[in-house]
């Protein structure tokens, strides 16, 4: 049982009889389910998750007036229960950037926790700024109850509502740096005898093309160490994570590298064209990048440098 289907038990087996006891006035009004960082909210998790960080509760999102008439009760009341749940599993270690994701919170605070603003983005501006796998924090796991819809609606509109302006600008910020890290840089290193760089190149194509990848399905990367695991589980190029995989070990020469970087490449441009973004056009990347930003319909947004991700990265 993974943190997700646990989660899902406990609110059904302990956690709605105790609304229902306790605070049967607000349960409408109170969205219940999983989600935010860690493994477990992702459905990632295994026996080695446990040692720290690890959330095996349920999450409790309310208004910030609900917290005002009963959020002290409330917490007080799921933190009872979920120690005693809690009593028979690995006592989880606490890290200083982790943070168990279960109990009470107020709905504008979760994702001002995950995004830095307290539901959905407003402006290009605050698409771009910030990360992907802060997006894929914000709609990962699983609503189990949301009688009001006002949690799920946000959750809703960051999952799908992403301009498509922005998506046309991601989609080219990464092709170009996949262009530049993978099909010109890892390249010159390598004749240069640069080993470290050409490592380092090889290291920024594969960030970008599992971004693109994302981006291609219409979802978010999330955080590195699951970008593989979670790709592999995507419908549009899911093969591309088993190459990824290969670049990055030792079982390859520079020159077998290099042809995976333009086989995945070609696969790339495929899909571009196959979704009608893009025109035939050769093997390099870099202009599919071009021909991206110019559809972009913002003025502002289309004359930022292509190889500006709006991050100041």
């Amino acid at each position: 049982m993974n943190g997700i289907e646990r989660a899902r038990f406990w609110y059904e087996v302990y956690g709605r009889e105790m609304l229902a006891r306790e605070f049967s006035h607000a349960v409408p009004e109170i969205a219940v389910g999983i989600a935010g960082r860690g493994s477990e909210c992702f459905g990632f998790d295994d026996d080695v998750s446990s040692d720290h960080d690890y959330g095996t509760g349920f999450s409790l999102w309310i208004t910030a007036d609900g917290d005002r008439k009963y959020g002290f009760e409330l917490s007080r009341s799921c933190h009872r229960l979920f120690r005693q749940l809690k009593s028979d599993l690995p006592v989880s270690a606490c890290s200083a950037g982790g943070g168990v994701e279960d109990g009470v919170m107020v709905i504008g605070d979760f994702y001002r926790r995950h995004l830095g603003i307290c539901g959905v983005p407003e402006s290009w501006r605050q698409w771009l700024a910030i990360p992907e796998y802060a997006f894929a924090e914000a709609v990962n796991g699983e609503v189990f109850r949301d009688d009001a819809g006002i949690f799920s609606a946000i959750r809703q509109e960051i999952k799908y509502g992403m301009p498509t302006d922005v998506r046309l600008k991601k989609l080219s910020y990464h092709a170009v740096m996949m262009a530049q890290s993978g099909q010109y840089n890892f390249y010159r290193c390598l004749k240069h005898g640069e080993k470290g760089a050409a490592a380092l190149a090889l290291a920024e194509f594969i960030r970008h093309t599992g971004a693109l990848i994302f981006i291609l399905n219409h979802t978010f990367a999330p955080y590195y160490k699951w970008m593989f695991r979670a790709m592999r589980q995507l419908p549009v190029l899911p093969e591309v994570a088993g190459m990824l995989e290969n670049l990055s070990g030792d079982g390859l020469t520079g020159e077998e590298k290099g042809e995976v970087i333009e086989r995945i490449a070609v696969l790339i441009i495929d899909e571009l064209i196959r979704g009608g973004l893009a025109v035939s056009g050769g093997s390099y990347l870099e202009p599919y990048a071009l021909e991206l930003q110019k559809q972009i319909s913002d003025r502002q947004l289309r004359q930022l440098h292509v190889m500006d991700n709006g991050r100041g990265e």
